[in-house]
């Protein structure tokens, strides 16, 4: 008797184990579960947080794209501190109204527009070795050309082994008209803004010009020149004729400050960058014909990460370089022109907003890239009107690849690739038209996503592997929690 209750005793001992465990894994699938829910509330906060900022976004890009300021004043697009504060781990937080169409509300001044000149000028006459000039404000040393005052300087000749240096005050607005003007310099750049407010570089009316470096730079103070334009300040490049840039070695064109263009011809081919900018690269308009070892359109700020933008309002470009088409570190936006591209990668930047234009790209990496770059944006693909079409390269290559969101909320976009969208993030589509490989599809195929959780078996076991169907497969000792991602 004694034994036969033992042996009971025993019996319920190890069904109240049993019944433990039971209720231990069941609090753990319980916890899962829960996890898996707040993320996905967390997922659709988010989202809905993105697409208010979407929409803010196109409601301000409908607006006329060439932003005009004052008279020369460009306050308030330049400076994004205060316009966003996201990371790649919140939401897209596009600025603090939600439209980053802020950010270039006054891209250009009227005068940045306008091209004019004053027929009441100063002459600087290049003479191969030398120049003349009517202005006290403007020095001769050999072949070097210093203009030291603000004012209007009408510029033609010849420099054969020269440079024209503008070393005004930090006041002083200073415009240099090219007239059939042509300056090559072995060693340094051929037209040097050391110091001014800003300086403006105007392509006289059916007039062509030609800048070039003869493949070295000697420094002759404590900036580092690099390039066939180097600016210290803000410069405009505006007009309606025509400027050859050759860097040998280089850039074409490098502003430490502001760079815009807002009108004129250009044929830039560059051992380094078309043209790179510090703050912001801004173009309203004009026709680009660039070749380049690097990039064909660059702005960085290792400084300040709220800065390093470029905004193209219009203009035709046709640009074949080695790296990036188009880079931009913080925010790249295209409002309109016609871009034709062939790149490692065509447009990169940590935000990428298309509202206009016509956009074509080949690339043999990404066609678009969306990388954390700044820490002002999440990384971000945003396409609400124009076209764009891209073809890759075979490999493992992207036609749209962003480190965080893809939002598609109109145009038309036509890929030709083995993998069309790659995101870490989110993927929405709201509007537009995307064609993959020939056929129209009515959703973002993201290519990261895929594996996820496995069938939940038995108790034997953790883990498994994640097929790229999202189906996922059993872990090992029959059954387990499995899954794991598919392909990125």
């Amino acid at each position: 008797m004694k034994r036969n209750l033992k042996h009971k005793s025993l019996l319920l001992l190890v069904l109240l184990l049993t019944a433990a465990l039971l209720l231990a894994a069941c609090g753990e699938v319980s916890s899962q579960t829960g996890t898996e829910a707040d993320s996905a509330a967390q997922s659709a906060a988010n989202n809905s947080t993105q697409s208010a900022a979407n929409n803010s976004a196109q409601s301000g890009a409908d607006s006329n794209p060439v932003s005009v300021g004052g008279d020369d004043e460009q306050s308030g697009w330049s400076d994004l501190s205060g316009q966003g504060s996201g990371s790649a781990s919140g939401s897209a937080t596009v600025s603090g109204s939600g439209s980053t169409s802020e950010v270039f509300a006054e891209a250009f001044s009227e005068r940045d527009l306008s091209g004019a000149y004053d027929d009441a000028v100063y002459t600087i006459t290049l003479t191969g070795d030398g120049a003349s000039s009517d202005s006290d404000q403007v020095s001769v040393s050999g072949s070097t050309v210093t203009v030291s005052g603000a004012g209007t300087y009408l510029v033609s000749g010849s420099l054969s082994d020269g440079s024209i240096v503008v070393e005004a005050t930090k006041e002083d607005k200073v415009q240099l008209v090219l007239s059939g003007v042509s300056i090559s310099s072995s060693d340094f750049a051929a037209i040097y803004v050391k110091q001014a407010d800003k300086v403006f570089i105007t392509l006289a009316e059916g007039t062509e010009n030609s800048l070039s470096n003869g493949g070295s730079y000697v420094q002759q103070d404590e900036n580092e020149v690099d390039s066939v334009i180097f600016a210290k300040d803000d410069i405009t490049l505006n007009g309606s004729g025509s400027l050859t840039i050759t860097a040998a070695s280089g850039s074409g064109v490098v502003g430490k400050d502001e760079v815009t263009v807002t009108g004129g011809s250009y044929l830039i081919t560059a051992d380094q960058n078309g043209i790179r900018a510090k703050d912001s690269l801004a173009i309203a308009d004009g026709s680009f014909t660039i070749t380049a070892g690097s990039d064909g359109l660059h702005a960085e700020n290792g400084d300040d990460e709220s800065l390093g933008n470029l905004y193209i309002a219009g203009g035709s470009f046709n640009i074949q370089v080695k790296d990036d088409g188009i880079h931009a570190n913080t925010l790249l936006q295209i409002d309109g022109g016609s871009i034709q591209i062939s790149a490692a990668e065509g447009l990169e930047a940590t935000y990428i907003q298309i509202n206009g234009g016509e956009i074509s790209i080949s690339a043999s990496d990404d066609g678009v890239n969306a990388a954390q770059k700044s820490s002002v944006y999440t990384p971000t693909f945003e396409m609400n009107d124009g076209s764009l079409t891209i073809v890759m390269g075979g490999g493992d290559t992207d036609a749209v690849d962003s480190n965080g969101n893809i939002v598609v909320n109109g145009g038309t976009i036509n890929i030709t690739a083995q993998s069309s969208f790659d995101c870490d993030g989110s993927a929405q589509y709201n509007g537009g038209t995307i064609i993959v490989n020939g056929q129209q599809i009515d959703s973002i195929p993201n290519q990261f996503m895929g594996g996820g959780m496995g069938g939940f078996g038995g108790m034997g076991g953790m883990g498994g592997n994640g097929a790229g169907n999202g189906t996922g497969n059993g872990g090992f000792g029959g059954g387990g929690f499995g899954g794991g991602g598919g392909r990125r």
